[in-house]
């Protein structure tokens, strides 16, 4: 039974609340907050209160409730992501998730994993030796490549200039309206949502033509085919705009998130060239002198033990929001319905009290079923609970083989000293992460 008063709250302008610290690093802003003022603490958005909650048991209580759904800012987001798997809820959620996890089993991923290894053995081969790489806009690119490929079947070499400057627009748009005192419908035609909702459109055409094909072209082995081929319950199937909002969905989280992890992941194996002689030593262990196929995947644990850990130090979705249907306890509080509550992976994958030496980059650590004995939310990268990214196996996949193609012939140096952040919805470099390349 909760018996105190409000959290703890930092002190905050009448008006702006904690804008301004949001604003101006919301990193450290959180990280100061949760080691000062504990697992839940109060702020505002303005004039809007929001419970920071970092506490491993009290985020799996969250994210495993009925009594709280999607918060607010991805509402703020419905021209991008429709209403598909990201912001849809209830029951119409439900079926959605049903008909689109075939699409993820054991057979279907096999046949992604060549589509991932073929684009990044097609990388390797482009790189040249001694040149400097801004890594980012490779791995948008390749992750790209990969997405349109296993979701749509469709090749969309040259699109990735358009489609991440149309990324860029929109994450700006969002960002700016979430951090405003004056929070503006997405349709108020300031620069920003304008140059968002021209963004959005340039990806419903690309959407849209691949979707019109397919419905011409048949059964083929993609997850756009998939999806346009399943029936629920009733042999109803998805409308045209269904399709859209969950390929538009899958489309961002099959490529965006995936290439920020391997971005900063890249980065940190190029300031510690130990660990990226041990991943090479056991990918060349594995492979030998044969192609990199579908079957060495399981065998490279130090290779998935270094993706995880890059996800663990560089989350590239910071921080995870719900909120309270009803009225509800946590941590001791009272908190009414309607509560918006925050849960920053950022920081309780670097809190001391769950990981060794928390700031030290060690894929090791994983080792002995490590994820097994931690807290169950004291990783979270996914999510949890039954919205747990229904792609994480996928993504798992696609980064521990994008690793071993890139890196069996290619050690990587990490140009860019020290990272810096613009964190919109996702956890976005601020400055060209570069990397000099050497063959092997």
């Amino acid at each position: 039974m909760a018996t105190k008063t409000l959290p703890p709250s930092p002190p905050g302008h009448f008006l702006l609340g904690h804008l301004r610290e949001l604003r101006h690093n919301v990193l450290d802003f959180y990280t100061r907050v949760s080691r000062e003022h504990g697992d839940v603490a109060l702020l505002r958005f303005g004039l809007k209160p929001v419970y920071l909650v970092n506490h491993p048991d009290m985020i799996e209580e969250i994210l495993t409730s009925r009594n709280f759904i999607k918060h607010y800012a991805l509402r703020m987001n419905r021209r991008l992501l429709g209403n598909g798997l990201l912001s849809s809820e209830g029951d119409f959620w439900l079926r959605q998730r049903r008909l689109i996890q075939p699409a993820f089993n054991r057979d279907h991923l096999n046949r992604y994993a060549e589509t991932m290894i073929g684009y990044s053995q097609r990388w390797a081969n482009i790189w040249q030796d001694g040149e400097t790489r801004n890594i980012h806009d490779d791995m948008r690119t390749l992750t790209m490549e990969i997405a349109a490929k296993t979701l749509f079947g469709a090749d969309v070499e040259g699109q990735g200039p358009v489609v991440a400057q149309a990324l860029i627009d929109v994450m700006d748009s969002f960002s700016s309206r979430l951090f405003s005192v004056l929070r503006l419908p997405e349709s108020f035609p300031t620069p920003k949502n304008l140059r968002a909702k021209r963004a959005v459109q340039r990806l419903d055409e690309l959407l849209y033509s691949i979707i019109h094909s397919r419905r011409s072209d048949g059964q083929q082995d993609d997850l756009l085919s998939i999806l346009l081929h399943a029936k629920d319950d009733d042999n109803t199937g998805m409308t045209d705009k269904q399709l859209r909002d969950e390929a538009m969905t899958l489309f961002l989280a099959g490529h965006e998130t995936t290439a920020l992890a391997l971005t900063y992941t890249l980065w940190l194996l190029g300031r510690h060239p130990d660990i990226q002689d041990r991943l090479r030593a056991e990918v060349r262990s594995v492979v030998g002198s044969e192609p990199l196929q579908v079957g060495h995947y399981s065998r490279l644990k130090f290779t998935e033990w270094t993706v995880l850990e890059g996800m663990r130090l560089y989350p590239p979705a910071y921080a995870i929001g719900r909120q309270a249907l009803e009225a509800c306890d946590i941590g001791g509080y009272r908190l009414p319905a309607g509560t918006t509550i925050l849960s920053v992976q950022w920081v309780v994958h670097r809190d001391p009290r769950w990981w060794d030496d928390p700031l030290r980059f060690h894929p090791a650590r994983w080792d002995n079923n490590l994820q097994k004995r931690l807290p169950k939310c004291a990783y979270f990268p996914f999510g949890g609970g039954p919205r747990i990214c229904i792609g994480n196996t996928f993504a798992m996949m696609e980064g521990t083989l994008v690793l071993a193609a890139l890196l069996r012939d290619w050690h990587v140096e990490s140009i860019t000293s020290e990272l810096s952040f613009r964190p919109r919805m996702t956890l976005a470099p601020a400055i060209p992460v570069e990397l000099r390349l050497r063959r092997v």
